[in-house]
């Protein structure tokens, strides 16, 4: 009797509507699958089309060339002598759905469509597609007639069943299933479900990965069984890093694990387990053998053929590993960087651009880049021959091989400062030292000379000349001078990107990289359409606190002592005149508040969704120990006066990595208005009103502690 069963999961790289490249990757990891002797193979959640297609999926042509793949796969003679599964979109009686289609052998087996959407943060699922809410109900679908000319079928099933093999018996979950409160998993495992299988399109947010992981481990903890969970990888044409972490579990134990981040196209994981294992593991659960004796079957699709061999007698199976998480800073060395990669090949430009002003973010920006490059030279070494032909496009030489990550990082990263009468000659020095460090291609410019040809048509034409604060001059003079610099340095960022290889005789233009954080675009604390303005931005997710600390490992980790000066430096955007050569402008001061009260103030708006009044509740009791009440609220208030005067900013804000829950991107992730009533009276005379409660109470208890 077959008791061991060798199952196969994977991490693809699939990018939106690349037919061809999708296909050519679900093929692949297939034909690893069947070399490692796997009997079942698990893909990403709409792996065929890509998981972001967005309202291409509305479109015709989608489900179409969804199908056509299906059918060159079907035909495939890898895809023979193992159960496939693979996602898709299908429409079912006018509905589009986001389904599984799981076949074997030129045969559909089930057409399983996906229950729980994901409608929350950065998915809008329930916009294109609609949950299949008959549970355990089952019609006909009917095929096609491209499919049915291949596989001999009118018709198939479609709905939430489980697949009944010679051995053993196969569920599926679709990504949020597994975080919704009644998983599916859960009525599965009693029915006797001992294979679960989840194919999800999860991505990167910082210090996310072990809730994945712990929601797979506990579920299957306390029912018993193995869990295969396949994850998409990659950017796959917007601003989500898919983040990998496939991985295989029974028993509450994870037996195998993939990368998180890595720049190989195509990982599969492959487990061999033991069935008797499963099935005594649950025989001590009394609670669910009792549940089991009265649970509503699921219907079985018999499938007439087995994962395990009949004599596996001496067939050795997987042990436990221990996961091995990343730090929040070798994340974003890693993750960020993988995103550039994509992007960077995927756009077919020669590289990158980046304004090095010698500060925190930019500083981190560009060590991204170098991570990038590191990881390019260790991929190539490692005998990856999709990434070396990359390179070879990218950098448009054939006969290239990436070695040094210094040289590498030459040919792809041209890092410009760009400096006036305001720049000190400390960030002149800390940009060109980490330049040389990370061996970009380095360049600095003044533009001193086109700020004052800008004012001096300014002042021809209306007959003024605006004065700097300290020179006597207004604050609406002072903001004008130095967003006016700022507007400057895009122009020539942009152009340099276009006209840089041009000059040294290499074809193609650069990607300009942008390097504001979340915590400043929260606040609105730069200039809009200045050189923030970019083609993409890998940091515009992170917070400063997390750059800083991001910083000093890689000072540690690639040995750039350059970061050193830079860490130490307060931040400045210096765009107003230095005093006796020293920089006068500091960022916190400018804002009105530090970078970590905007972390705080960040979260609490997003992620506990506080207006002023809730943020002010919550801040008298973090920050008793440190602040007033009429302290908290005179913080609270001037953030959210600074939050609505600038959230215009955000409809133009650069596309950037999203790596924080608490991100104020416009985009889709945080909906709001962009034109506000910036005094907020209503709510801050609720916040009034309570301090002068509170104050009274103080008032009240110290006469009462006198007397």
């Amino acid at each position: 009797m077959g008791r061991t069963v060798t199952v196969a999961t994977c991490a693809l790289n699939q990018w939106a509507l690349d037919f061809d490249g999708n296909l050519e990757r679900i093929l692949k990891s297939v034909e690893i699958a069947k070399c490692k002797g796997a009997r079942y193979r698990l893909g990403p959640e709409l792996e065929i089309c890509g998981y972001g297609c967005s309202d291409h999926y509305f479109e015709s042509d989608t489900l179409l060339h969804s199908f056509q793949a299906l059918a060159k796969l079907l035909e495939s003679p890898v895809t023979q002598g193992i159960i496939c599964d693979v996602g898709m979109p299908v429409m079912h009686r006018n509905v589009r759905y986001n389904c599984r289609v799981i076949f074997l052998n030129k045969k559909i087996l089930l057409i399983r469509p996906k229950m729980a959407m994901a409608n929350t943060g950065n998915y809008r699922e329930m916009r294109w597609f609609t949950p299949w809410n008959r549970s355990r109900q089952v019609e006909d679908y009917f095929l096609p007639r491209m499919i049915q000319e291949i596989t001999n079928q009118e018709s198939v099933p479609f709905g939430d069943a489980v697949l009944a093999t010679l051995d053993t018996c196969i569920g599926s979950e679709i990504c949020e299933e597994l975080w919704t409160p009644n998983s599916p998993h859960i009525e599965m495992g009693i029915d006797g479900v001992e294979i679960f299988t989840n194919s999800s399109a999860s991505h990167h947010v910082l210090r996310k990965a072990h809730m994945r992981v712990d929601l797979v481990n506990s579920a299957m903890t306390k029912n018993g069984g193995i869990y295969i969970l396949a994850n998409q990888k990659g950017c796959d044409g917007d601003r989500l890093y898919y983040d990998g972490c496939a991985m295989i579990c029974m028993n509450g134990a994870t037996v195998a694990q993939g990368l998180q981040f890595s720049l190989d196209d195509v990982e599969v994981l492959v487990a061999t387990l033991d069935l008797e294992d499963v099935r005594s593991y649950r025989a001590e659960i009394s609670s669910r053998n009792i549940a089991a004796s009265k649970v509503i079957p699921y219907c079985r699709i018999k499938v007439n053929f087995a994962l395990s061999w009949s004599d596996d007698i001496n067939t050795p199976t997987s042990e436990p590993i221990q996961w091995r998480y990343h730090s929040p800073e070798e994340e974003i060395s890693l993750g960020p960087a993988c995103w550039l990669w994509d992007y960077l090949r995927r756009s077919k430009q020669g590289g990158f651009l980046l304004p090095l002003s010698g500060g925190v973010d930019s500083s981190a920006t560009a060590c991204i880049v170098y991570s990038m490059c590191l990881q390019v030279c260790s991929a190539v070494w490692n005998g990856n021959q999709g990434v070396l032909s990359d390179v070879h496009k990218i950098v448009n030489d054939e006969a290239y091989t990436p070695k040094d990550p210094r040289e590498f990082c030459r040919r792809i990263l041209t890092t410009c400062y760009m400096a006036s009468e305001n720049s000190s000659q400390d960030t002149y020095d800390r940009a060109k030292s980490l330049a040389e460090e990370i061996g970009s291609y380095h360049i600095n410019i003044n533009i001193d000379g086109v700020v004052k040809a800008v004012w001096g048509v300014f002042s021809a034409v209306m007959g003024r000349l605006p004065q700097y604060y300290i020179c006597g001059g207004s604050s609406r003079e002072n903001l004008a001078l130095q967003n006016v610099q700022a507007r400057i340095r895009m122009v020539f960022a942009y152009l340099f990107a276009q006209l840089c290889l041009w000059t040294r005789g290499i074809p193609g233009g650069l990607l300009v990289l942008g390097s504001s954080n979340v915590d400043e675009s929260l606040r609105g604390y730069f200039t809009k359409y200045d050189c923030s303005s970019a083609d993409i931005n890998p940091i515009g997710g992170i917070s400063k606190n997390d750059l800083r600390s991001f910083i000093q490992h890689c000072l540690e980790n690639f040995h750039l002592t350059a970061l050193r000066s830079i860490l130490s430096a307060p931040p400045t955007a210096e765009l107003e005149p230095l005093k006796e050569g020293q920089v006068a402008q500091t960022d916190e001061a400018d804002m009105g508040m530090t970078y970590a009260e905007l972390s705080v103030y960040g979260k609490l708006r997003k992620i506990a969704k506080a207006g002023p009044y809730s943020m002010f509740c919550k801040l008298i009791n973090m920050w008793k120990d440190i602040c007033t009440p009429a302290e908290v609220a005179s913080k609270v208030k001037h953030f959210f006066r600074m939050y609505s005067i600038n959230r215009h900013k955000m409809t133009v804000l650069t596309p950037s990595y999203h790596a924080a829950n608490y991100s104020p991107d416009d985009n889709r992730f945080d909906l709001r208005p962009f034109l506000y009533n910036s005094a907020w009276s209503w709510q801050f005379r609720c916040i009034d009103e309570q301090v002068s409660k509170l104050e009274s109470k103080e008032v009240n208890s110290r006469f009462e502690d006198v007397v």
